[in-house]
């Protein structure tokens, strides 16, 4: 009897360590479901064009993704970051285009390319800065915080030109501003805002796993009170957060108006949605302190093979905005279910160490 009970316990042990290591490997699973399903949909989906152009998306799925996992992982949201890509790609067309003017000295400068990159850099700096001081200074919930800097951020990108676009941002060489346009080329028939990604997301992934400002990160989502409690600056790396996340969005906007030659102030609008879905998708955890860079990366796969296939196969654009929310609920109720598991197989594993019958030792 009692040898059938141990039986029965360690089969429902294996069944629920296999359960969770597909629940791990879910996104891998669904990428390569996604594949194999618009493969057969749409006859040329896996042709070099095709990857090329996913590999485009990608790119700015993912960085702002990274971003995104980081600020998740602390237990917090940044929902300004799509605002923030429409920004960039305002400030840095503005700048190539029309300059900097002095009007107290009736003086225009124009500015080189590398200069307009870090201007328009510390601009997605300074929108995350000051969401985490909203957050971590004044206790407001980042839903809140960053809802509030969404629609700044955007109201800023509509007044920088009225509304407008700025168009043919290829600079002047006579002014010394060309070179915009080399984000949006390609390097070894690669895109470069697909190289950018693959360097951001080593050195994210490498702060966030080996260094003590990874595990800082890890310790607030995970218990924010014990980590302020045993030293960790919270407040601090809160705010380094999230001005991280507005660099991402800024370099998305760069690439983007550098991709299109143009700059439009509408430009990012819901890719919010797209990076939460790939954080989440990749396994990071709404809850906070659970997250991996690589795991992003794939769920930023994930989203856009949805994306660009569903724009092959001729599926309506609401129809797309529809799936990806429904992909997201999915994502979030997978998560739970995943931790609820994980909680179990731990508490089984307790009781089966306090339950474990003793050798008698007889002298």
């Amino acid at each position: 009897m009692k040898t059938d009970l141990t039986s029965n316990l360690h089969k429902k042990q294996s069944s629920n360590s296999l359960a969770l290591t597909l629940l791990k490997g879910r996104t891998l699973i669904v990428l390569a479901l996604l594949l194999l399903f618009f493969s057969f949909a749409t006859p040329n989906f896996l042709s070099t064009n095709t990857f090329l152009l996913l590999a485009k998306h990608v790119a700015l799925y993912g960085i702002l993704a990274i971003g995104m996992t980081y600020v998740i992982i602390t237990g917090g949201i940044d929902l300004s970051v799509g605002a923030v890509v429409g920004l960039a790609g305002m400030i840095a067309g503005g700048l190539i285009n029309n300059g900097f003017t002095l009007t107290m000295f009736g003086v225009t400068l124009y500015f080189s390319v590398p200069i307009v990159v870090l201007f328009t850099l510390m601009v997605g700096a300074f929108v995350g800065w000051l969401n985490g001081i909203i957050i971590t200074k004044f206790g407001v919930a980042p839903f809140i915080a960053t809802l509030g800097t969404m629609y700044i951020a955007r109201g800023f990108a509509m007044l920088h030109s009225n509304g407008a676009t700025y168009s043919n941002i290829i600079g002047n060489e006579a002014l010394g501003n060309t070179g915009l346009s080399v984000f949006g080329s390609r390097v070894f028939g690669m895109p470069v805002g697909a190289l950018i990604l693959v360097f951001i997301a080593i050195i994210a992934g490498i702060l966030l796993k080996k260094t003590t400002f990874g595990w800082h990160v890890f310790s607030i989502g995970g218990n924010e009170r014990a980590a302020k409690l045993s030293g960790v600056k919270v407040d601090k790396v809160k705010i380094l957060v999230y001005i991280f996340s507005g660099v991402c969005a800024a370099i998305v906007g760069i690439i983007t108006a550098s991709q299109l030659e143009a700059a439009h102030p509408a430009s990012g609008e819901t890719w919010e949605m797209n990076a939460i879905a790939a954080a989440v998708l990749g396994g990071t955890s709404m809850a906070g302190g659970i997250g991996t860079i690589g795991g992003t990366i794939i769920g930023a796969f994930v989203i856009g093979v949805i994306s660009d296939g569903m724009v092959m196969c001729g599926v309506s654009e609401f129809w797309q905005m529809i799936i990806k929310g429904v992909v997201i609920i999915l994502a979030v109720i997978v998560d739970q279910f995943q931790r609820n598991l994980q909680a179990k197989i731990a508490l089984q594993a307790r009781n089966d160490s306090k339950t474990e019958p003793k050798e008698e030792i007889k002298i």
